[in-house]
């Protein structure tokens, strides 16, 4: 084989696995959920998260999670999941650490952990986020303007990547809801994002979204769970 044909079929072989990686992603299923417990007890429960999210990076099929808590509201926390599929997600809810933990959350809680369960609608490698700065926004709009909404959101999620100190930007779309939206942002720091919320397609994607919005623009902007 010459260096052409080497070189095609190299390529073709990347296409092909590049394929078949988006082919395995579509299964895919990110949950975000949102714990709030007892400001008081904001301590015990970081330490419960930190060793769930310990035991779910070691279970089959965990593609990531993570936990980060808020910057302004003491006891808030979410935590940030991916799995290869609903078995994998299920096998997780079972297990018995994952029970433990949630039960002990439960016990100091102000309201029930609220998992949400989303499909992968705009993502794109991540880098080392260990220190970064988290924004995790929830978006809906009525039905009938799903599709647009879709739309601005991979276009917001395409432009926000190129801004100075991004180093993530996703966008997953909630599998009972699909007018309801989830983006999960990091930056390298506070000044990197407050640069990013001035940007202009960041305000014309406020300006379309705010007259067909069917809620208020829930962002909330946490820190990682050291």
């Amino acid at each position: 084989m010459n260096a052409f044909h080497l070189a095609v079929a190299v390529a073709t072989l990347a296409i092909a696995m590049t394929g078949a990686a988006q082919a395995q992603d579509a299964n895919a299923v990110h949950v975000v959920t949102y714990v709030e417990v007892k400001p008081p007890a904001k301590n015990e429960a970081a330490t419960l998260l930190k060793g769930l999210r310990e035991t779910s990076r070691k279970d089959e099929g965990n593609q990531g999670t993570e936990v980060v808590e808020s910057i302004s509201r003491p006891g808030q926390f979410v935590i940030l999941s991916a799995w290869k599929d609903q078995k994998a997600l299920d096998a997780h809810m079972a297990a018995a650490a994952t029970k433990d933990a949630r039960d002990k959350l439960n016990a100091v809680r102000n309201s029930p952990a609220d998992d949400r369960i989303h499909g992968g609608l705009s993502l794109a490698a991540a880098q080392s986020a260990k220190r970064g700065f988290y924004v995790v926004t929830h978006v809906d709009v009525p039905p009938p303007r799903k599709d647009e909404c879709v739309e601005m959101l991979k276009k917001l999620a395409d432009d926000s990547r190129k801004d100075d100190g991004n180093l993530r930007y996703d966008v997953v779309q909630q599998s009972n809801r699909p007018n309801h939206f989830t983006v999960i942002e990091v930056w390298k720091n506070r000044k990197a994002f407050d640069a990013h919320a001035m940007t202009e397609h960041v305000r014309a994607f406020r300006d379309k979204l705010t007259p067909m919005s069917g809620a208020l623009y829930d962002e909330r902007l946490y820190r990682v769970l050291n």
